[in-house]
């Protein structure tokens, strides 16, 4: 199992709205190194869910339900989408400057290449963020 982070505005598409919705097409990613990521995502593979723009926080958990197919949204270009549902939302959302303020995680793709929509995470940067936001897996 591999470990992600995506990113995205709140007032455009929140964690409240893929719980809501149960499933979202994840599209409109037009940045290579996201897009590469997106296509090295498998079934399964869990993702945090990160409010950018407003909150700077990860609210959620939500998996990858089907790997990556053509972008039906691309007027050109080779672009894909993947398909998440929701697993649980953070006891306690985590914020931007706390996962600055910790050690191991200085590394992370959040940090280190702030505009990235879609990153890989380490297990244990995963773990360590699911602890900071006092949450588990079911």
């Amino acid at each position: 199992m591999n470990y992600w982070l995506i990113k995205s505005e709140p007032f455009t598409y929140s964690f409240q709205d893929l719980q809501r919705e149960g499933k979202i097409m994840w599209d409109g990613v037009r940045n290579y190194a996201a897009r590469n990521n997106l296509r090295a995502m498998k079934t399964g593979d869990l993702v945090l869910f990160y409010h950018s723009r407003e909150g700077l926080e990860v609210v959620g958990i939500c998996k990858v339900d089907k790997e990556f197919y053509p972008d039906p949204t691309a007027e050109s270009g080779d672009w894909s989408v993947v398909d998440f549902v929701p697993v649980k939302p953070f006891h306690k959302a985590v914020s931007l400057q706390t996962l600055k303020g910790i050690p191991e995680l200085q590394n992370i793709g959040l940090i280190r290449i702030g505009r990235l929509s879609v990153m890989p995470l380490e297990k244990k940067e995963f773990d360590k963020i699911l602890e900071l936001g006092e949450t588990t897996i079911p």
